[in-house]
Formats: C-alpha cells, structure tokens, sequence
C-alpha cells in the first residue's frame, strides 16, 4: 500500500520577496520582514524505555523520522520522557538492524537494567540512591546529561536529521507538561567523536561536541518526580554539577519549602501541596526566563486528563495557573498540548469519567472525555482557550502522540489498542525559518513554535494550510483586493510557506487596522490525493450512519469552520474573573452558562462555514475560501478548524458540526462514584457505533481487536480514532486602532 501524497510542481509566481532578517519577537506583525521558511511537521512528546516506553531510542527515531519503511516520518522531532527517574537503557537497541557504528547490538536489548548494563553498573547510577542497591534507578537528569543526548546527538549527525532531547516533566502541583532547554544542543561548530569510529561502550559511546546540561539541571531542579538532593553529584564522591536552583530576586532559601542540601524548592505534605507546587512550578518558568528565554519552551500536556486543579494535591490545570505560566515568562509558557496523544487507547487520550480519586471522590478528566481527539479546553469554543485569545495572549494549540506502545500489539504491528507512533496519526505543522534551505537547527524549531504559526492536524484530513489576512484601506497599508489576496494564499499554500507581504499576516500574528476598515480572510487547504496512514481500507462506520461510504484510509474534508472571537484585554491577577474551574459535570450538563467568567469568552462563534458548495477547487487537492469581515471596529481573532465529518453524524457530530464528546467510542470500564462504590460503568457499556464491514484480513474488515456488544463488533481504540479527524489553526489577530491593543503579540 502507498501512503505517499501527491504533490505537484505548480508554475504560480510569488508575489513577495522574502528578508534574510531574523524574526526573534514571541509573534510578528504585518511590517516584519520575514526569513525564508517552510511548514514542516514534528512531535515533541513521545517516550523510550529510558522512562516508561516500549522501546530504544533508535527504534523510536527511527519510526518517527524514517519516510520509507515507515512513510509517515516527521520532519524533525524532539524526544522526551518522563522526569523522575527510570531503571531501564534506552541507548541499548533491540536487534541488529537498529545497530549503527558506535552502538551496535550487543544481546542486551532497551529493557536492560542500568545495573546489569555494561559499562554502567552500580557504581556509575549518581546521585541519591533510587530503587534497591543492587538495581538502582538513574535519574533523569543523568540519562539526559550522560546517555540520552549522546545518542541524539550522535544520530541527528549519522542520519542528517533535526533531533534533539525534551522532557515530559512531572509537574509540581499538577501533572504534565512538554517542555525543554535547548541550550548546547547540536552545536553549529564541532563535530563530536567520528561516527564511524568502531567499538561499544554504553554509556558515553558517543563523545559529543554540544551537552544538554541546561535541560539536565531544569529536570534537576524543578521536575516533581525529581526528589534527588545530590545537586547533580557522584554519592560517592561529592563531585559533580553543584547544581543551586536558585532564581534572581525571589525567596529561594528563605521559602519554607526550600531545601539547602539540594539547592532546590522541595514540597511535602499533602495540605496545600498543590498550591506549594505551583509556585514552584512558576519558579520553573522565571529560571526559564532569566537563564534561556530564547531557549526554551514549557506546553502542558494532556491537560485536562487530570482533572481539575486540586490545592492538595497534583492534578490538573485551571486557566488561572495558565495565565500565572504566561505571566511569568510569555516567550517560554506559550501554548497548550490539549490535543493529547493516545488516540488508539480504550478511553481515547486517556481522558475518561470517574478518571481521578481526589479526596476520596473519583473525579472525571475536564470535560469528562475528548471530543473529536481533543480536550475541552481547545475543542468548546468560547471555553478554555478562546478565553485566553480574548484576552490577546500568545498562547497557542498544539498536539503530540505520547507515544509508549501499541497495547496488545507489538511495536511493529500497524493495529493499536494504545497509541500512534509520532507523525502517524497526529502532528504539529510550524513554520520554521531556515533561510530556505539550511539544516533545521533546534534554535529554529523553538523559534517556530514560540510564533504560534502552527496548524495541528490528525489522520492527515489537511497537509497543507495557508491561512492570511490582509488590510483593503489604502494603498500606503498595502491594500488588496479579494482576488489578490486568494491568489497570495495559493501561491503561500502550493509553496508550503506563509505569506511575506506589506499589509497581510497569518497564523500567530496580528494586523492592525484602522476602525471601520476591511479585512480580507483568504484560507487554502490542501485535502491531500492518496490514502492517508491508515492501515484500514474498509468503509469509515461513523460515516456510515449517514449513508456515506468513504475508505477509513482515504478521509476526505467535509467543512471548514471560522471561529471569531473578540478582544478586551488581559486579565489583572488579583480581578474577580481571573481564576475559575471548568465545571465538573460537563459530561451531563454542557452548558457554557455553567462555566465561571474566568474559563469562558462568550463572544467566540462560528461565523463562517466553508465545504464543497461554497469553497473553490484550485485543483483535485487543493480548496480556496475568501471573504471580508466588514468594517471592523473591534479588536477580535479568528481561527480555523475543519473534519471528515458533517454535521449531525451520530456520537460524533451536533448540528452545528462541532465535535461532541468521544465517550461513545471509549471501550474501557469506568470507576465508581467512589472508591469500593457499586455503580461503576462494566466494559463496552457505552459504545454505540457499529462496525461492519466483514474483509479476509484484519485491514479489509472491522479487526478481530473490536470490542463486541451484543454479538457486534463496535467501534473504538485505533479505528475510532481514524473515523474521526480534526485540524486545528491557530489564530491570526485583528487590533483595531484605538480599541484594545492585542498585547501578547509585538
């Protein structure tokens, strides 16, 4: 099966030249002369067995970045595991043909101790002692600073290819979040040990010429599961990092959860602990901020999965400790992961009802499941995320895989129970500004996502967006007219890039405006010819429910939907509406009257809606949708989002085809009210989609891993996930002069 898009050389001139100037501010404005760059699709929030994944490091680059024997391969990618610490060799790889020059297979496969790995043992695991004496867990931050970056840094130069080291960290005071210091990092200058240099030593094969001392030193210092106080030291010796936490011109050791042995803010108890772990967690993002501000990025992940914010405790995020993140560093907390990975899982994300004890209670993920593959906080609009639009911050969507296994499956199988591998089913489109040609560089990357001229897009439903605004009033401002602005957009979209020109923005910009004036909205997208990476060849059920018949492997775009929303302005820490929970009985009571001031921006809705009787075929592939907002007089945003789905689709769609909750397709059993309770939810009980295609083979039909209700094969884990595809852009802004100034975006 060929799962390799078509794309044609089209003869279309650009109509801007494009600057060799930097673009360094958090988002740019229509003046900004621009570097040459392209889209180019990455994952930042995947694991090797170096913390709770399935397999080696090489396995997992090569899955993610490999465009033959697996063709869904990224662009560039960032690997990251959890904080904390693990007992497991990730650089050891599982056979021979993973084996390179410097790490060959040597028998011992990724799931080999530390303690038993050659080279390593006992005595080389530093820092406080973690596990038993005789097999001890390694800290992360050694894994990074010894192991991990050795073998990224050695394969991003055997292969040519843009990788470097994230972390997934445990939070203090909630649960995750993607982040990473890529200070040291794949150095421009220096070649590191020759990679065809024979031999096999474990740990340190790779003699690297960059270091990831940075990101080492932030897991150090401010991860959760990090309870190490050895400041980065040999136990034995008391030699090593000396690594002090401390961040210029707040308490540090004068804050009652500090600790002078370790050098860093330590929590205990449970009263509080979450409040406590916050702050500390702020903390994290000042030292990001005074130490790598332009080196650094911090996305929480998943998260909604946790729950709602709980003060004892670590849970979730409220969009208070959102905007604290913001606050406190705006070019490092800039976005949110609330497209999580685990598509294929029996609760899809992992988000469910009755997910969470807290005090005693099982308490649901916010928005008690995802809706189309994303969290309640990026899919309800005027929820979560259109407040922050509103108030003007730069903060913007994105997704990952979260990549460990394939459930019942093996690593090579194309079934899942579980999750996608990176780039497979889900990734993150940046615009990353390489001069037109030079070597990705993680500086790039970072710069990339910081500017929030990202689009998300999941089963390939879209591989291509061009999304732009430009100003009509005055030729001095560069007015255009409609047709001049479509024809920008077409050329931007055919060349994979945005567009350069005086008077027009995209994605994570703003267009200032005087009141009262035009502006033209022009979006290209780009429904790819070919099958997608789908496995599955039978007809999509959900679809099927409404008498369409469209292979799951060949997704079709059904609707594009314009969001807009308006703009007031930040909102002071210390004001009524600044904090507020996500109510908790979403997944009964969807009411957006429900939700606190805080959490909401009521003006957001869909103002346009584009499919096959109203956008414009440019070809077999590509679509074209132009249209004025007329008069403008106040400050707004709009943003994209689009599906293989209509509207009114059965446990998938409403009426205005926005997604509705994914707990139809959820296979797993579900707690209790309360712990030892008798009212939890068995297995199956709230499926609700048939599927029924019979095939010869576990592709050309509904697969033998379905669950069965009544004697029928329904629809969840991996084929739920791929009946169900979304894309999401982020916004441009729109600030009119003498209205509220669009402050997150320079």
């Amino acid at each position: 099966m060929t799962h390799e898009f078509i794309k044609r050389k089209v003869v279309i001139a650009v109509s801007a030249a494009l600057s060799a100037t930097a673009v360094l501010s958090i988002a740019t404005t229509a003046a900004a002369q621009k570097v040459p760059g392209k889209y180019v699709s990455g994952d930042f929030h995947n694991h090797s067995t170096c913390s709770d994944g399935s397999i080696s490091m090489q396995k997992l680059v090569k899955k993610s970045t490999d465009k033959t024997d697996t063709p869904w391969g990224l662009d560039w990618f960032v690997q990251a595991g959890h904080g904390g610490s693990g007992n497991r060799n990730c650089s050891l790889v599982e056979d021979s043909s993973l084996a390179t020059p410097l790490y060959p297979y040597s028998g011992a496969g990724p799931t080999t101790t530390w303690a038993a790995s050659p080279g390593v043992g006992v005595n080389n695991v530093k820092g406080n002692l973690v596990g038993s004496a005789t097999n001890p867990n390694m800290w992360r931050w050694q894994s990074i600073q010894e192991v991990q970056y050795q073998v990224t840094e050695y394969l991003n130069k055997l292969k040519d290819i843009p990788l470097f080291l994230g972390l997934e960290s445990v939070v203090a005071g909630h649960e995750h979040s993607s982040m990473s210091v890529i200070t040291g990092q794949m150095p421009a200058t220096g070649s590191g040990t020759p990679v065809t240099v024979p031999g096999y030593v474990p740990l340190g094969a790779y003699v690297a010429s960059g270091n990831a001392n940075a990101l080492a030193q932030w897991s150090y210092c401010f991860d959760r599961g990090d309870t190490d106080t050895s400041r980065g030291n040999n136990r034995a010796t008391g030699q090593g990092n000396n690594w002090d936490c401390s961040v210029t011109g707040s308490a540090n050791a004068a804050d009652a959860s500090w600790n002078t042995t370790a050098r860093k803010l330590i929590q205990s108890g449970t009263t509080g602990v979450g409040e406590r772990g916050h702050l500390k967690t702020v903390e994290a993002m000042k030292w990001m901020k005074e130490f790598h501000p332009n080196a650094s990025y911090y996305v929480p992940a998943h998260l909604e999965r946790a729950g709602p914010f709980n003060p004892n405790g670590n849970n979730g995020f409220n969009i208070e400790h959102l905007r604290n993140f913001n606050n406190a560093a705006p070019r490092v907390a800039f976005g949110m992961e609330t497209q999580p990975g685990h598509g294929a899982s029996d609760q899809r994300g992992e988000y469910t009802i009755r997910r969470n004890n807290i005090g005693g209670v099982f308490t649901d993920s916010v928005g008690g499941t995802t809706y189309g593959g994303t969290g309640v906080y990026g899919a309800q609009i005027g929820g979560v995320w259109d407040a922050l639009l509103g108030e003007g911050r730069n903060f913007w969507f994105f997704a990952s895989s979260d990549w460990h296994n394939r459930g019942i499956f093996g690593p090579d199988e194309r079934r899942s129970t579980q999750d996608f591998y990176p780039g497979e089913y889900q990734r993150n489109y940046t615009m990353v500004r390489n001069g037109g040609g030079a070597k990705l560089t993680p500086q790039m990357i970072v710069d990339g996502l910081r500017t929030g001229n990202t689009y998300v897009s999941s089963g390939q439903i879209i591989d291509r967006l061009a999304f732009i605004a430009c100003t009509t009033s005055r030729a001095a401002r560069g007015g255009r007219t409609d047709a001049q602005v479509e024809q920008l957009a077409i050329n931007a979209a055919f060349d994979n890039t945005d567009v350069d020109a005086k008077g027009c923005v995209t994605m994570g910009e703003k267009l200032v405006v005087p009141a009262g004036a035009d502006v033209v909205v022009s979006i290209v997208a780009r429904d790819p010819a070919g099958s997608n990476y789908s496995p599955y060849t039978f007809a999509n059920p959900s679809l099927a429910q409404v008498g369409i018949t469209q292979p799951l492997n060949f997704p079709v775009l059904d609707h594009i939907d314009v969001i807009r929303g308006l703009v007031t302005g930040y909102k002071a820490p210390t004001a009524s509406d600044y904090a507020g929970q996500w109510p908790n009985d979403w997944i009964s009571n969807p009411n957006l009257a429900n939700v606190p001031a805080a959490a909401k921006n009521t003006s957001a809705g869909i103002i346009k809606t584009f499919n096959g009787s109203s956008w414009r075929a440019v070809d077999n592939e590509f679509r074209a949708m132009t249209f004025r907002l007329k008069g403008v007089s106040a400050s707004q945003y709009i943003r994209l989002r689009g599906t293989n789905l209509p509207a009114n689709v059965p446990f998938e769609t409403d009426a205005n085809g926005s997604p509705i909750a994914d707990i139809h397709t959820n296979e797993s059993a579900v707690n209790p009210t309360v712990p030892g309770g008798n009212n939890g939810i068995p297995a199956g009980a709230n499926l609700r989609i048939p599927c029924k295609p019979v095939g010869t083979t576990e592709f050309n039909g509904c697969p033998s891993h379905l669950p069965i209700v009544s004697g029928q094969k329904m629809v969840a884990f991996d084929v739920a996930a791929w009946a169900d595809l979304w894309f999401y852009s982020n916004p441009i802004y729109i600030e009119v002069e003498g209205a509220t100034k669009v402050a997150g975006v320079n």
